[in-house]
């Protein structure tokens, strides 16, 4: 058994395929190694911020306590909205953070997850982004200097092509059903006002270790169901997937504390 606090899961891509493993107190776990095992996670009841690691009653932001969430720079309201940050103009709540994590170059992409969308990520999280979000092919479409910069090129993009993801088509969703090199080239015609940005960049493939034969998945939340048992059958994004159908999000259940037993 294997006992700690839940973190997002790690990821490494081989020859396109990704490989994940989850760190548990002192105990790293290959989980690409347990598909097609039978497992069972359960929650002890217990949650603990993952910055400062005190006990809270509730989770915020995947992750925080309530004051970690008001106050640390992981949770600045750039994050998701890179079009908000002013580290450019020297406001931030930690500007040495802003140095590291907002104020180095920024890449906009095309990725097909559940169909085709856009995203910015910082070029030190490239293919980590991507991956995360359950791209099977993504790539590169613009460099900016800064967050700010490529929050703006989103801005400009969000009009005409999707920024968010269904999770649920993502998941069950195996084989590209794009020209992601097309729609690329029609994405870059929005952006003419900001072609000093634009790059072109190889396509990515992305494949995820194990099978999903089922089209109906139900999604589960440690609070309700503590217990999330059986066969693994596949990982995708940052989700469990279960031979039942069922589907755990692991980000989403930040600083929980768990227990795991094959």
């Amino acid at each position: 058994m294997s006992k700690g606090i839940l973190h997002k899961m790690y990821t490494q891509l081989v020859d396109s395929c990704v490989q994940y493993s989850l760190d548990l107190d002192n105990e790293t776990i290959s989980l690409n190694s347990l598909i097609n095992k039978h497992i069972t996670l359960e929650f002890t009841g217990n949650i603990f911020c993952i910055e400062c690691g005190c006990k809270t009653n509730k989770s915020f932001a995947q992750g925080y306590c309530y004051r970690c969430f008001t106050t640390s720079p992981h949770t600045e309201e750039c994050v998701l909205r890179p079009e908000l940050c002013q580290a450019h103009i020297g406001i931030a709540r930690d500007m040495e953070y802003a140095q590291n994590h907002c104020l180095i170059p920024h890449y906009v992409y095309a990725a097909e997850t559940s169909d085709i969308k856009i995203g910015v990520t910082r070029n030190t999280q490239i293919p980590t982004r991507w991956i995360d979000q359950g791209a099977i092919q993504a790539c590169i479409i613009a460099q900016t200097p800064n967050r700010y910069t490529a929050g703006i090129l989103e801005v400009a993009l969000k009009q005409k092509v999707a920024d968010k993801t269904n999770w649920r088509k993502m998941l069950v969703k195996n084989t590209p059903e794009y020209d992601l090199r097309h729609e690329i080239s029609v994405i870059k015609n929005y952006l003419q006002d900001y072609s000093e940005f634009l790059i072109d960049s190889e396509i990515e493939n992305i494949l995820y270790p194990g099978s999903i034969s089922f089209a109906k998945i139900q999604s589960v939340k440690l609070d309700t169901k503590p217990s999330v048992s059986g066969i693994l059958k596949a990982i995708k994004g940052q989700y469990l997937i279960f031979e039942s159908g069922e589907v755990l999000n692991i980000r989403s259940h930040g600083g929980y504390e768990v227990t795991i037993t094959e």
